[in-house]
């Protein structure tokens, strides 16, 4: 058969193969078998014929179609489609390829084979779920506003690097965090589930994950940052509540990091007001506090003037039963509550009033207390008994300063201008201000802070006829002697006053009035250059309010942000004052648009470091009587040392810094009894003073410097304090204390005394008598004084020695007296010869005294008690010698014999041997 087929070959294998003009195929990827719709089967029409109607092959034509086609069957002529490698749907999801049949041929050879018709085949490669969702940002960061709910406040997105929809699509998020107000849906959308609050909250980070929509999870989740930011609120930000002052630091910046928020808002115009606030302190703002007598002294002022409210001393006691508000770093200030009142003595009320003077106080007052208000006096001149007539007085009606100046009639008999009112609101807006009322009659002019007010009103009375009535001056209240049945103040002030002055002849000079009333603390700017041009600022006259106008916000931030707080004390009020910023904003064609919320915060001034005034010298000083009696006498602080010294500030090596500034005044005072001017002083001489700062006041009590100046011209100026006694006979010694201040008490220096010690008695009644007297005194008897025990009743032996003294004494005085008057030019003589003698310490002399034979005789006997006697008596008697030889008294006799030969007193201090 098979040789009759090839015998027959070219006409046996008449037919092609017939297959299916095209063919659908699904492949999982990574699998290598394909399901064909419909199956893969070639059919032959020359069957049964052996290999013509049987099928050989199956070829493929595509480019780089990775499949194989294999019969299975030559007879039947089935075949399979099989992946040659790898098939990856991400790769490629569909494949489309041609295939043909070819059937065997006319024999075993293969030859006259005949191919099919071409059929196409699509293959689709399915998907298998193989890869997790992968978001497409790391991180994903939102920002919301306060209060609101959003619909969507951030969308996250994941995808899958699979093939298929099923696969490749993500069917639902996640939110992982639990507890967060926040929701997200199945497209990555993120809300808020409640209304966020800036204050509960300003951050939340949440975790989200991703599912395909083969249930397949992200391998990582995904951060998610939400800032909850406030309400966009129109103000100032960037401030802080409390700016710290260092002392000495100078000028010091208080917003450098400030800006104005004005959300987007469209602005024509900005204007801010700073406000200093420093009523608390002191007299309304951190002044210098010194003595009112300094302070004027140091602003120049005209000298004559009268402090009304001193501080309370022993000359000034009529301020001892006012109220002194303590608290005010040692400002000198005097509350009345409606109490308190006060005489001033007749010797300090100015005399001489004329139609030129200057009344000058600070005050600080509220409105009147009552339905019904009363007038309240400040100062008042009325007579003293009988009539209730008011001279002159300063007092406030209904928050109206009224100046009452009633005139004598020493002029003509006619009306004259009597009461001047002034209506402001400083009078009752309880802040301190510094009032001066120039007079200079008829005018009258008001200067409150430094600027003039002339008088709303004006009222005229008849002058006051005159009497001999005595006036009483009175502070805090009109006194009322007349026409009641007991005297008594009336109308009484309720307010606060300090530095009330009178200055009689002439009137303060407007430059004088603004130093007075000078602030030490305030604002600046710095940098003023670098400011934009379109900035206007200024300042009012204490420089406690700046205002900053500009039109553009970022100038205007630029320009606060150099805004300083700057004292220039060098040691300021320790405490807080307070700032207070106000702000307005104008919008085009709007008045206002914004409103900005003021701003509250805080200046601390640190505390300085206090100084500490240390007075040191010698504390005893002895001098013979002729040095006392001399028109210069003695110099008691000679040897004075003022110095100052604060505490180092770095704590890692403490340790003290001599600090140099200026004291106020120092006060020497008279310990025990006081100076009697019939026969001692206690002075300094004006040229003491020239080229210094410094004043003085004494009085029979002691001596007050005062005035702003350095430590060195103080020292100068005490060290020629001079101490003279003219009868130094009548006391034994005299006891001063020192005492000086910085800054009105401020800070005092301690408390240094001083001791004038005489040298021995005897030698204080030679100047009463005459040199023949003294020649019997070292001739005929050898004494020796000592002075009394002070812890009672004298030893035994020196009870003896002092028995003969005085009865040696007695002999001689009575003997001399006859000779006094004759002899009296020669006592002149030699008291001008003592006021040449030179000053000498009595601690660093050698007296030669003659010593009584008797004493030696005790002194073996007693000697234990002599030795407690030495003690006793120190440095007055000095070392004792036994120059008992006869060769030294032979030299004294010589002496004596040549001054009398001279006509000089035969006992003075020049011939006594130091």
């Amino acid at each position: 058969m098979w040789g009759h087929s090839c015998a027959l070959g070219g006409k046996v294998n008449k037919h092609k193969p017939w297959i299916e003009t095209s063919y659908h195929g699904v492949i999982t990827e990574n699998m290598d078998t394909v399901l064909l719709d419909p199956p893969l089967v070639a059919l032959d029409k020359d069957a049964p014929v052996p290999y013509a109607g049987e099928i050989c092959a199956f070829k493929i034509y595509g480019q780089d179609a990775p499949f194989e086609a294999v019969v299975l069957n030559h007879t039947s002529g089935e075949g399979v489609l099989r992946a040659s490698s790898p098939v990856d749907c991400e790769s490629q999801k569909e494949y489309t390829f041609i295939i043909q049949a070819y059937d065997c041929g006319a024999g075993p050879s293969g030859n006259d084979w005949k191919k099919s018709h071409k059929a196409v085949v699509h293959i689709q490669v399915d998907d298998v779920n193989e890869f997790s969702p992968v978001f497409r940002e790391p991180l994903y960061k939102a920002s919301v506003t306060e209060g609101k709910i959003y619909d969507s406040i951030l969308q996250v997105e994941a995808w899958d690097q699979d093939c298929s929809p099923q696969y490749s699509q993500i069917c639902n998020y996640e939110i992982v965090t639990t507890g967060t107000p926040f929701a997200i849906d199945r497209n990555g959308n993120i809300r808020n589930t409640e209304r966020l609050s800036y204050d509960k909250q300003q951050s939340y980070k949440i975790m989200v994950t991703a599912f395909d929509c083969g249930q397949k999870r992200a391998k990582e989740d995904v951060a998610v940052h939400i800032d909850v930011k406030p309400v966009c609120k129109p103000g100032w930000q960037g401030w802080n509540k409390r700016v710290d002052y260092e002392p000495g630091t100078g000028s010091k910046q208080l917003f450098p990091k400030m800006h104005l928020e004005t959300c987007d808002g469209p602005l024509s115009g900005v204007r801010v007001m700073v406000e200093l606030q420093t009523s608390h302190i002191g007299k309304g703002c951190d002044r210098e506090t010194y003595s009112e007598k300094s302070l004027q002294k140091l602003c120049g002022a005209a000298s004559g003037s009268t402090d009304l409210l001193p501080a309370p001393s022993l000359s000034t006691n009529w301020t001892l039963s006012l109220l002194t508000d303590s608290g005010r770093d040692s400002d000198l200030i005097y509350r009345f509550d409606g109490h308190q009142a006060a005489n001033v003595p007749d010797h300090v009320v100015p005399q001489n009033l004329t139609d030129q003077f200057t009344i000058a106080t600070w005050m600080k007052h509220g409105p009147s207390p009552g339905l019904r208000a009363e007038k309240e006096t400040l100062l008042c001149n009325s007579d003293k008994t009988e009539m209730n007539r008011h001279h002159y007085s300063l007092y406030v009606h209904n928050c109206r300063l009224v100046l009452l100046l009633r005139r004598d009639f020493t002029q003509v008999d006619t009306f004259r201008p009597a009461e001047f009112h002034w209506k402001l609101e400083q009078i009752c807006d309880k802040e301190w201000h510094y009032y001066v009322i120039n007079v200079e009659f008829p005018a009258v002019t008001l200067f409150v802070d430094g600027v003039t007010y002339e008088p709303y009103l004006v009222t005229d009375d008849w002058p006051i006829h005159t009497s001999k009535i005595d006036t009483q001056l009175t502070v805090g209240a009109c006194w009322q002697g007349g026409e009641v049945a007991t005297p008594r103040f009336t109308q009484y002030f309720h307010g606060s006053l300090s530095g009330l002055t009178i200055r009689p002849g002439r009137i303060e000079t407007q430059k004088v009035i603004s130093c007075l009333q000078a602030c030490k603390e305030g604002l600046d700017i710095n940098s003023l250059e670098s400011l934009a041009k379109d900035i206007k600022f200024h300042f009012n006259p204490a420089q406690s309010v700046l205002v900053v106008e500009g039109e553009d916000v970022d100038s205007i931030n630029t320009a606060m942000t150099k805004v300083s707080y700057i004292n220039s004390r060098q040691f300021p009020t320790p405490g807080l004052r307070r700032l207070h910023i106000t702000t307005t904003v104008q919008c085009f064609g709007e008045d206002t648009c914004l409103l900005i919320p003021d701003i509250k915060a805080v200046v601390m001034v640190l505390p300085p470091s206090e100084p500490r005034i240390t007075i040191a010298g010698s504390n005893r000083l002895v001098r013979p009587a002729g040095d006392l009696r001399g028109p210069l006498g003695v110099a008691p602080f000679k040897e004075l040392h003022i110095t100052s010294t604060v505490m180092k500030g770095d704590t890692h090596r403490p340790g003290v810094m001599e600090v140099m500034h200026n004291l106020d005044y120092c006060d020497i005072l008279v310990i025990g009894e006081e100076l009697n001017p019939e026969r001692e002083s206690l002075e300094i001489h004006h040229s003491a003073l020239l080229g210094k700062h410094l004043d003085a006041t004494n009085s029979t009590s002691g001596i007050s410097i005062y005035g702003v100046d350095s430590m060195a011209h103080y020292e100068q100026a005490l060290r020629q304090v001079r101490y003279r006694n003219w009868q130094p006979a009548t006391l034994t010694d005299r006891k001063f204390r020192l005492t000086c201040s910085e800054l009105n008490g401020r800070y005092t220096s301690n408390e240094f005394n001083m001791e004038v010690t005489f040298k021995c008695f005897i030698h204080c009644i030679s100047t009463l008598l005459q040199p023949p007297l003294v020649s019997v005194l070292h001739h005929s008897e050898h004494i020796v004084c000592f002075p009394s025990s002070p812890a009672g009743a004298a030893p035994p032996a020196a009870t003896v020695v002092i028995v003969v003294c005085i009865a040696a004494l007695v002999v001689i005085v009575v003997i001399g007296v006859y000779r006094i008057h004759a002899t009296h030019q020669e006592g002149t003589r030699e008291d001008e010869e003592e006021v040449r003698e030179p000053e000498v310490d009595w601690e660093n002399s050698a007296l030669t005294i003659t010593v009584n034979p008797m004493e030696v005789m005790l002194k073996e006997e007693h000697e234990e008690e002599e030795e407690e006697d030495e003690e006793q008596v120190g440095e007055m008697i000095g070392a004792e010698s036994d120059n008992t030889d006869e060769d030294e008294e032979e030299e004294e006799e010589e002496e004596v014999k040549e001054r009398e030969q001279k006509g000089t007193p035969e006992w003075d201090s020049s011939s006594i041997t130091y």
